[in-house]
């Protein structure tokens, strides 16, 4: 399953588009690919240990609760809360959209 890039705005999108033209003409590099990558792909949200127990702890409910809702462990959320494990991919964002529109989204 391959995951459709996100772009930080359609200007990076098309000029993303081009350098991967260029690239799969061989004109560029894959070290300079790897840099337009890095310039034109927004990120994943970045949420340390405290500020995930802040947006648990906001939406009052339990560690195994909030698990049930993000379709993850209770194991997980506890290793993200101890900062032994950091969420990303798609837990990243959900934890994004429950901190900006509340748990009751996921509904």
């Amino acid at each position: 399953m391959t995951t459709t890039p996100r772009f930080k705005s359609d200007a990076f999108e098309a000029i993303h588009s081009a350098a991967s033209g260029l690239h799969r003409s061989g004109v560029v590099g894959k070290q300079t690919m790897r840099e337009f990558d890095a310039l034109c792909l927004a990120e994943a949200p970045h949420f340390d240990a405290k500020s995930i127990a802040a947006i648990r702890k906001a939406a009052k409910v339990s560690q195994p609760v909030f698990a049930k809702y993000l379709n993850t462990s209770t194991s997980t959320v506890q290793k993200w809360e101890s900062g032994a494990k950091q969420p990303s991919g798609i837990a990243a964002r959900l934890l994004q959209v429950v901190k900006k529109h509340g748990l009751d989204v996921l509904v």
